[in-house]
């Protein structure tokens, strides 16, 4: 399977540096803009897609609709198990206030916020689905739109990185990575939009054989 992962439009409370989780906002201005972006990426690449995925959350669901319709594709199969790690009672909060007041805030992967999961929860359930796409799809190249957390989690996973140096990577709403899988197995990582602090920071680089 050929995997393509790409991050939703940016809302207003992504542009605020709040916490948003599992729920939603409005879109920022300039959105159209990164989603147009992406697409042009795609279309450049002459990348065929099979199908598009995302995850249950409006912004994921609604990105990829626009993808799916500039590609032809009539459906977006959408699954809470892709959603975003839930921040439960940290929704709003500033990002500076919630390093501040939780210091294990993006530095210990098995923190789990009030009411809300943790990262290594939603790295699982996030893994565990992709595996079954990569098991189930072996011939198809299939989109999705996720989140900034969920690449860094699948990113960290399929290509065996520490995921505790790896949960402040910074994920652009530019994004385009590509994934080829055998069977369940990652074995080659591209990135073909605007570069993740995975590849700016020299953690790693593309392409990436896993």
């Amino acid at each position: 399977m050929r995997l393509v992962l790409t991050r939703h439009y940016k809302t207003i409370i992504n542009a605020s540096e709040q916490i948003l989780g599992w729920h939603d906002s409005p879109r920022d201005k300039g959105w159209e803009a990164d989603v147009a972006f992406v697409a042009d990426q795609l279309k450049e690449n002459q990348i065929i897609f099979d199908a598009v995925y995302s995850s249950d959350l409006k912004r994921s669901r609604e990105t990829a609709k626009f993808h799916a319709k500039h590609l032809g594709i009539d459906v977006v199969h959408s699954n809470a198990a892709l959603n975003e790690v839930d921040y439960g009672r940290l929704y709003k909060k500033k990002k500076n206030w919630v390093a501040e007041h939780y210091p294990q805030y993006k530095t210990d992967p098995e923190f789990v916020y009030p009411d809300g999961e943790s990262f290594s929860q939603m790295q699982r359930r996030s893994v565990k689905y992709i595996s079954k796409l990569a098991k189930k799809f072996p011939m198809q190249t299939i989109l999705i739109v996720v989140h900034a957390g969920v690449i860094r989690g699948l990113v960290s996973h399929f290509l065996e990185l520490n995921y505790t140096k790896n949960l402040k990577r910074k994920i652009s709403h530019r994004y385009v990575g590509d994934m080829l899988f055998i069977n369940e197995s990652c074995v080659r990582y591209d990135e073909l939009g605007k570069p993740s602090g995975f590849v700016r920071s020299g953690g790693i680089e593309i392409p990436f054989s896993c």
